[in-house]
């Protein structure tokens, strides 16, 4: 008798929730319109500043990472040149 009862709670939720998805959907739509209507884009200004900026971080860790990269290069070549003998 529980598990007919359980079934017909699950089955109620399920009807409930299929009843209400076209008005949970036109909220979801309406909060999205409403967050986009907050939405503003950069000036030209902000979009240069921005983009110095990621050139040249980008230009910085790219020498950092040929240095680290030389430097453990070199150190893994001492190694094999020491420990193999030659």
């Amino acid at each position: 008798m529980a598990k007919v009862a359980v079934a017909e709670t699950n089955d109620n939720k399920l009807t409930t929730r299929i009843k209400s998805w076209p008005q949970r959907t036109k909220g979801f739509l309406g909060d999205v319109r409403n967050e986009m209507r907050k939405v503003t884009s950069p000036s030209r200004k902000e979009v240069q500043a921005t983009t110095t900026v990621v050139i040249i971080t980008v230009f910085i860790f790219g020498v950092y990472f040929w240095a680290i990269d030389g430097v453990i290069g070199r150190s893994l070549d001492y190694m094999i040149r020491n420990f193999s003998g030659r």
